[in-house]
């Protein structure tokens, strides 16, 4: 996957990279080039220096050179130097006779003198006997000291100049791109269900496509979402009355002709598949109620769980009798802020998935009560329990454990919307002495 950041740092840090290394290169030019023709103009001077001590002698030239000018050009100086007096035919008037015969040469070059090189500046002057060379060579070691101070002046100034030419860059980037990682931020902190247009104002102009490409889906999404949430409550709905009314006809069908065996098999048999579309039906209004989209917090009031309970207590008794199940409430009055007929839909899941679950004689016990943390609501059974690592699916829609199952898997996940809209915790336990399940709920204080 290919970054922006990366993509804006290679194309501004490599250019600005480079043009500092041209410039690094044309400023020691510019910098050695005259330390260079100083150093040759010096020993051009020295040399022009030497030819004006030259007087004429008998039968030949004469050097008139003090002891402080020989040690100047001499050996002795700063930087090793030598120089020399020379007529055409190769006496040496003075100097060193070791010094390089050029006469005719260029008058500042590069040479080797006793094994070193040096830089050798020589004039030719006029004499009596005819041309006269002087010259006067110097090593570069003093050459070298300067251009190495300058390099590493240099060297020094580039890497402060990139160094800092790469923060300002890094830190423009950044500073360019921290939009973006707002836009991000804000669609990290959403929730799964908030299709709520983004607010473009303060966005830069570079941005406000983008955002309003992304608020146009999201309308879309929104659009759909809710035709597919209407079509299931409408669905729901207008099931509720047919199956109602066709249980009755079932029962009356029952009532009158339950002494033919196969036709009361067939009636039970009927009966049993209305009560499952039934509670189908009322599934899907539950989940429409409890979609994150359709509730407002601000209809929360205070309620008491424990009543809530109790209201729902007679067809969860009639449901354990047929089973033979030991149903067993423990209810203590506890306030939440919640809606009445979603608490509801919540107890009525929970206690009917733990009774349909539960085997003959088994036992179920719904706990209710005020913890220091908040309300409590709990349901415990002895059935077969539900193994750990499969216990977050349970919470997912349509998620079905076993093929025997009868449910449609929708209960749980209703618990857990419903759960999240009160902004409480559901949680999955094994139950007393590690048997059955126990599912528990705990909401904020009220």
């Amino acid at each position: 996957m290919s970054s922006i950041r990366l993509r804006l740092l290679k194309w501004l840090v490599a250019p600005i990279l480079v043009f500092n290394l041209l410039a690094a290169s044309l400023t020691y030019l510019l910098a050695w080039t005259p330390a260079q023709l100083a150093f040759d103009q010096g020993l051009l001077d020295a040399a022009s220096g030497l030819a004006a001590r030259l007087r004429p002698g008998n039968p030949s030239i004469e050097l008139e050179l003090s002891d402080a000018a020989t040690r100047v050009l001499g050996a002795a100086a700063p930087d090793a130097g030598w120089f020399v007096v020379r007529e055409a035919n190769g006496r040496v008037l003075a100097g060193d006779p070791a010094f390089p015969h050029r006469l005719g040469a260029e008058p500042v070059r590069d040479d080797l003198l006793h094994g070193q090189p040096v830089r050798v500046a020589s004039l030719t002057v006029t004499g009596a006997s005819g041309p006269i060379e002087v010259g006067v060579a110097r090593t570069l070691s003093q050459r070298q000291q300067v251009r190495a101070a300058i390099v590493r002046a240099l060297v020094l100034l580039e890497v402060l100049f990139s160094l800092a030419l790469v923060g300002l860059v890094w830190f423009s980037v950044g500073n360019g791109l921290a939009p973006l990682a707002r836009l991000r931020a804000r669609l990290d902190a959403r929730g799964s269900h908030d299709l709520a247009p983004l607010d473009d104002s303060g966005m830069p102009r570079e941005l406000a496509p983008l955002v309003s490409a992304f608020n146009a889906l999201l309308g879309r999404i929104a659009a759909g979402a809710k035709a597919q949430d209407d079509f299931r409550a409408n669905v729901a709905h207008q099931l509720r009355t047919p199956l109602a009314g066709l249980r009755l006809q079932l029962e009356w069908l029952r009532a009158r002709h339950g002494d033919d065996p196969d036709t009361g098999r067939t009636v039970e048999l009927l009966l049993r598949a209305n009560e499952r579309m039934i509670r189908q039906a009322n599934q899907l209004l539950s989940l429409e109620r409890a979609a994150p989209d359709r509730f407002e917090r601000a209809q929360l009031a205070p309620l008491d769980l424990s009543a809530i309970v109790a209201e729902a207590v007679q067809p969860f008794v009639e449901q354990a009798l047929r089973k033979d199940i030991d149903l067993g409430f423990e209810l203590a009055p506890a306030t939440v802020a919640g809606d009445r007929h979603m608490l509801r839909d919540l107890v009525d899941n929970l206690v009917d998935n733990a009774l349909r679950y539960t085997p003959e004689q088994g036992t179920v016990t719904v706990h209710c009560r005020m913890t220091p943390d908040g309300a409590l609501f709990a349901v415990e059974d002895s059935g077969p329990g539900i193994a750990p690592e499969k216990r977050a699916r349970v919470f997912q829609r349509f998620v079905r454990l076993d093929e025997h199952s009868s449910g449609s898997g929708l209960g749980l996940a209703i618990v857990r919307d419903i759960a999240d809209a009160h902004g409480a915790e559901v949680a999955l336990d094994s139950g007393p002495d590690g048997r059955g399940a126990t599912f528990s709920v705990r909401f904020p204080p009220a």
